[in-house]
């Protein structure tokens, strides 16, 4: 009997401490570890999809809570979703140019709010907008990144669209992201051919956020990693004039395809036919002497 009451209390016990653990992962998901406390103040984000981020969710700043989505709502006669971030007080130097990204904790966790600092002088106040966000994505934009390539914030506040014209375009397809030092400004819109010039027009669509890129600003088709996708690349001229809705991208360099790096390496790599005559083993290229 006494080895029977002894099963039974542990039993018991491991019941007990199973729904303890359940208990204490759940308030790690709800209102419980995300309620609010302290002086705070309201910023609001538009999102083109939020997924499953709910009110309440925490908001981050390099993986730091510094405050919590307070509300969710539709704007009427529009696509979008409107966010409004309550951020505590004491965090009140977040730049204004700030990127404002949900992200999913972990690989089937919950969503939040994380916001990458900017580089603007002026910070985010009490009933500030944050334009530029990225919005939740699905696991196809997930395993395309994973590949190599990489999305542009959503345009929530508009774009301008610029032309350029490249010999070669390479695997450059719809979509593909327009980065400038790297960071993703924008989308490529238009991949068409020139049935005139015989090359191909690459339209490119560019958030408004970045309106002040010099007029002679150069386009390149470049590779993410070996073998991941391709993007256009913007590089930075030095004109005191900007692109503008309709410009074109004069200066370009197409896409450079892998049998044109190959050719390159073996045609350095080969030894020159010079230096094998110069051993004395080859016939001379100098002319020879009366004799």
């Amino acid at each position: 009997m006494s080895q029977r009451k002894s099963y039974a209390v542990g039993t018991g016990l491991f019941i007990v401490l199973g729904f303890a653990a359940l208990a204490y992962l759940a308030t790690q998901t709800t209102s419980v570890v995300n309620s609010h406390q302290g002086a705070s103040y309201t910023v609001d984000a538009q999102f083109s999809d939020i997924g499953q981020l709910k009110e309440r969710a925490p908001v981050k700043v390099a993986g730091v809570r510094v405050g919590q989505v307070q509300s969710i709502t539709l704007d009427p006669g529009k696509a979008v979703a409107d966010v409004t971030l309550l951020i505590d007080k004491k965090f009140s130097q977040i730049p204004a140019n700030s990127v404002a990204t949900i992200y999913t904790s972990g690989l089937l966790g919950d969503q939040y709010v994380g916001l990458q600092y900017g580089n603007a002088k002026a910070y985010l106040a009490n009933g500030s907008h944050v334009g530029l966000t990225k919005s939740t994505q699905p696991l196809e934009e997930m395993l395309s990144k994973f590949l190599g390539s990489n999305g542009a914030a959503d345009a929530i506040g508009g774009t301008y669209k610029v032309t350029a014209h490249f010999t070669n375009v390479g695997a450059l397809t719809v979509g593909a992201p327009v980065k400038m030092a790297g960071v993703a400004i924008g989308s490529v819109s238009d991949v068409k051919a020139d049935p005139v010039k015989l090359d191909a027009t690459v339209t490119m669509s560019i958030n408004k956020q970045y309106n002040q890129i010099p007029d002679d600003s150069a386009a390149a088709i470049f590779t993410s990693g070996l073998i991941g996708t391709q993007y256009v690349a913007i590089q930075p001229g030095g004109s005191p004039n900007s692109l503008k809705e309709g410009d074109q991208l004069v200066l370009t360099q197409s896409a450079v395809q892998l049998e044109d790096l190959i050719g390159k390496f073996l045609v350095s790599g080969s030894p020159s036919g010079n230096n094998n005559n110069a051993g004395g083993n080859g016939s001379s290229n100098q002319p020879a002497g009366k004799h």
